[in-house]
């Protein structure tokens, strides 16, 4: 009979981060090792709070199924005399698997050669309260945290010290031991509203047992309740919490049982620009901010992590503790408005960006970069080049700023306040103001994968020199990603390029609203070769280094594809047909699901053959001469006069970009094309160097438009899609 498995661990406070990943990593962990354990199971859920880590495991069969497993041993050289006697190898191997030698078996096995030696091992299933605690020991151990801690005189360690341990199998207890602590069934209830011991029946009664407690062990119970509170807080001051849901995460791992408190804060605060505001607050305090008419109140909200007496006493106990935050914060913005920018940018010569970079290693050379980049693009690309010059140049000043120096996550967004203030104050740029301030917020968009991209074409351009700037140079110093190690945010990068790239280009989702006539995507090539012409007489960056950088994009622009929800296969062909133009690539991607499986065949045998006259040196000038078809009628004339009867219309779809109008034709030949091949008894590497080039130059001629879409053999293993052409 299947039962409940409750094994609990209970430590002193784990950082709220590392317990977020230790509620992720667990069910995975303790399924692998379940299954190796031959269990089954139903469900398998984690739960916990900053003093628990808890895994629940649902229907867990009461014992282990019987095995009856075939085990190889040795050559049957190896295992038997030549009188057929048992070898010692043999008895040795008869010994290690516990059976009797003259059950020994002489079998061929798959992807061997010859006999060999095969025992039929029977292992009697063990109850499951006697492979649990080795089990549960061993699921403690394997639990990855970046940091662990060792107390007493223990060599085992944990993420925090354990204070107690629960482990039950339905009502039993397993007799599990870790770190010096035993299990039993007794759990605790929250450290000041209730300390003492809960004895729990069975693992069932966990969760239910806990909550009169004031422990809500459920993390996704737990958010809810901070999320009504949240909504308690914002009725009662009519504001509305900031949505936060990284901070959220943060704090259900911070607090067993949730209470809202507001508090509020000098309105002379308000001065400072919303992003400061909100970011001091949560950074330092965890708090949440609260908006009001379209910009951030002067009130906020925090959770503690206990019933309190006199919420009162909270709130102001927590209004004096962001008082000096916000003082500080705002004393910086205030002397920072005081700098000039242009000063500042020239301060960054002094500052490092990357040492390997030699006399081009300073941030000050790489805004030099950025601004060359900017001007050599403006041919290419149709934008703004006034605004974006100007950002460009004052991209980086904010580095500089005493407050980016407190909080690094406001580079950017300082600069576009601070940029606005000063270009406002300048006559000449009075007009311009907000939007090289924007310019410059924005070249730091995306922040992440999924994250929000550019809105200016000008931030877009800022933002993909600045990216292509950092990656041709490291690529340049041999300072590439290897393997999942890319301590310079290369990847990253790489992504942020593409993505703007796909927004804005043919088929993207801005094209007709921002990108369409004005030029994007950029190349890849252009954009390395503008790049890299950036260090001329600094590094050199070599052929080489660029090809690389070239292939490097190949893989990233492959992922996102993929994770787009596109075939890998077609993704490949596609990009082996090239992507330098990353759009172009996308679109004849997707074009390619419309593709059924056996025209793909049939023009990868096109492929092959050319592939192969290629190989014996065979020159092919793509010079059809019909005249030398062998018969009339045949099946030369019939796939040429088909591959003629669709020409123009490929020529038409082609120019159009409609891939799928001419992948459409390729399935609509592929009848012909095969019957060449398979009925018409057509040798096409014929002896007669006339007809072999003559037939190659046909098939040549036939997959040329073809292949500008997909290299074919690479898309051999993509299946039909959903609404292919047949």
């Amino acid at each position: 009979m299947a039962s409940d498995l409750l094994f609990e661990l209970g430590t002193e406070e784990i950082p709220s981060r590392m317990l977020a990943k230790a509620l992720a990593d667990l069910p995975a962990l303790a399924k692998a090792r379940l299954d190796a354990a031959r269990l089954t199971y139903g469900e398998v859920t984690a739960l916990g709070t900053p003093r628990r880590l808890a895994l629940v495991v649902r229907g867990l069969a009461e014992r282990q199924p019987d095995l009856d497993e075939r085990v190889v041993g040795p050559p049957i050289g190896a295992a038997f005399a030549a009188d057929g006697t048992v070898t010692k190898a043999g008895l040795g191997f008869a010994a290690k698997n516990g059976v009797d030698p003259a059950t020994l078996e002489k079998a061929e096995v798959p992807g061997k050669k010859g006999l060999y030696v095969v025992a039929t091992r029977h292992v009697a299933g063990q109850p499951t309260l006697a492979v649990l605690p080795a089990l549960l020991t061993e699921l403690v151990a394997a639990l990855p945290w970046p940091k662990s801690m060792r107390w007493g005189w223990r060599e085992v360690g944990f993420v925090r010290p354990l204070h107690w341990l629960v482990a039950l199998y339905g009502g039993e207890v397993v007799p599990v031991r870790y770190a010096g602590v035993v299990a039993g069934r007794a759990t605790r209830g929250h450290r000041f509203l209730a300390p003492g011991a809960i004895e729990l029946a069975s693992a069932a009664d966990y969760v239910d047992a806990l909550r009169p407690a004031f422990v809500i062990v459920d993390p996704v119970a737990r958010r809810r309740m901070i999320e009504a509170e949240l909504g308690r807080l914002a009725a009662e001051t009519g504001c509305t919490v900031r949505q936060d849901d990284d901070l959220l995460d943060e704090v259900t791992g911070l607090c067993e049982y949730p209470v809202g408190v507001w508090g509020g804060f000098d309105e002379a605060f308000l001065e400072v620009p919303d992003e400061v505001l909100v970011l001091t607050m949560r950074t330092h305090q965890r708090y949440f901010a609260f908006d009001k008419d379209g910009r951030t109140a002067n009130r906020f909200a925090t959770i503690a992590a206990t019933i309190t007496k006199d919420a009162a006493v909270v709130r102001t106990g927590n209004e004096r503790a962001v008082v000096p935050r916000l003082s500080d914060a705002r004393f910086f913005f205030l002397e920072d408005c005081k700098k000039n920018l242009d000063d500042l940018r020239a301060k960054l010569d002094g500052v490092v960006f990357q040492a390997k970079l030699g006399e081009a290693k300073s941030t000050g050379d790489k805004v030099r970069r950025i601004v060359g980049i900017v001007d050599a693009l403006r041919d290419v690309v149709g934008f703004d080049h006034r605004i974006a010059r100007r950002a460009a140049e004052l991209c980086k000043s904010d580095l500089l700023s005493s407050l980016v120096g407190e909080l690094p996550e406001l580079q950017g967004v300082m600069g576009k306040y601070y940029a606005a203030r000063q270009l406002a104050a300048d006559p000449a740029w009075a007009d311009a103001a907000a939007a090289v301030g924007e310019a410059i917020a924005e070249h730091y968009m995306p922040r992440g994968a999924g994250a929000a991209l550019p809105a200016s074409l000008e931030g877009a351009l800022v933002g993909i020199a600045d990216r292509i700037d950092t990656l041709v140079g490291c690529f340049g110093t041999g300072l590439e990603p290897s393997g999942s190690a890319d301590p310079y945010g290369l990847r990253r990068a790489a992504n942020a390029i593409l993505a703007i790239n796909l927004d804005l280009g043919k088929g993207g989702e801005r094209h007709t609203t921002l990108g369409a006539g004005r030029g994007f995507p950029i190349k890849l090539d252009t954009l390395i070769e503008v790049a890299a012409h950036q260090f001329a007489g600094k590094i050199e960056v070599t052929d080489t280094d660029c090809g690389e950088l070239h292939e490097f994009f190949r893989g990233r622009l492959r992922t996102l594809l993929i994770d787009r929800g596109l075939a890998g296969p077609d993704v490949d062909a596609a990009l082996g047909a090239g992507f330098d133009d990353v759009c172009d690539a996308r679109l004849r991607a997707e074009a390619l699901a419309v593709v059924p499986p056996a025209a793909r065949e049939v023009f990868k045998r096109i492929a092959n053959i050319l592939d192969d006259a290629h190989a014996k040196g065979i020159a092919i000038s793509g010079e059809v001469k019909p005249a030398m078809f062998v018969a009339d009628g045949n099946t030369e004339h019939r796939l040429w006069n088909a591959f003629q009867g669709v020409v123009d219309r490929l020529d038409a779809a082609q120019a159009g970009q409609a891939y799928r109008d001419m992948l459409a034709i390729l399935v609509e030949l592929q009848p012909t094309v095969a019957a060449f091949f398979d009925k018409g008894g057509v040798m096409v590497m014929d002896p007669d160097a006339g007809l072999r080039e003559n037939r190659l130059s046909l098939l040549h001629r036939i997959l040329a438009p073809f292949a500008a879409i997909a290299d074919f053999r690479l898309a051999s293993q993509g299946p039909a899609a959903p609404g292919s052409v047949s």
